[in-house]
């Protein structure tokens, strides 16, 4: 287990107004696939949303980000108890790739990559706004990667919004004005 702990954790920007994140993961890769597409599993690290995992379908994502934790943090000023966003499936290769569209604006796509008896999920999300919005992204992407690691290893996450609050500060000092 200590190899799944030795890479940076922390998102890149790898061109303007795009962020990847990857996090090696306990495997197989159809356990992760399974908390990508199944509701009821991405509930648990993201947000709620029945998907048919069909390229051209469409379906809601619900953030409910208190739900996450036990305890989830104090909420920032701003932010809904629930949120919610239509996307479509672009793509599907089972156990292998996920994209769909974040909102009208994004792309999310999701690579899974086995490495042993571990899996590297690597998420690229695609036409983020502006430089606040990638700070929030960032942080978020990588807080519900934290959570969903946790889960996955039976540990106890951190609150939610008290690690999204610590990430979006560090992703401050990361990525260049």
């Amino acid at each position: 287990m200590t190899e799944l702990l030795e890479m940076d954790t922390y998102g890149r920007v790898a061109e303007p107004a795009t962020l990847v994140i990857e996090r090696r993961l306990p495997g197989p890769p159809s356990r992760i696939w399974s908390y990508l597409v199944d509701a009821d599993k991405r509930r648990l690290w993201l947000a709620d949303g029945a998907m048919e995992a069909k390229a051209g379908t469409p379906f809601e994502l619900v953030w409910r980000n208190d739900e996450l934790t036990d305890p989830p943090g104090a909420r920032p000023e701003g932010f809904k108890e629930e949120m919610r966003m239509e996307s479509r499936v672009l793509e599907v290769h089972k156990d292998k790739r996920l994209v769909f569209t974040w909102g009208d604006t994004g792309e999310v796509s999701f690579d899974l990559h086995p490495e042993g008896d571990a899996v590297l999920l690597k998420i690229t999300h695609r036409r983020i706004s502006d430089r606040a919005n990638l700070l929030m992204v960032g942080a978020g992407w990588h807080m519900h990667l934290d959570i969903l690691a946790a889960k996955l290893r039976g540990d106890r996450p951190e609150p939610f919004w008290d690690g999204w609050l610590r990430l979006k500060a560090d992703y401050d000092k990361r990525i260049p004005a």
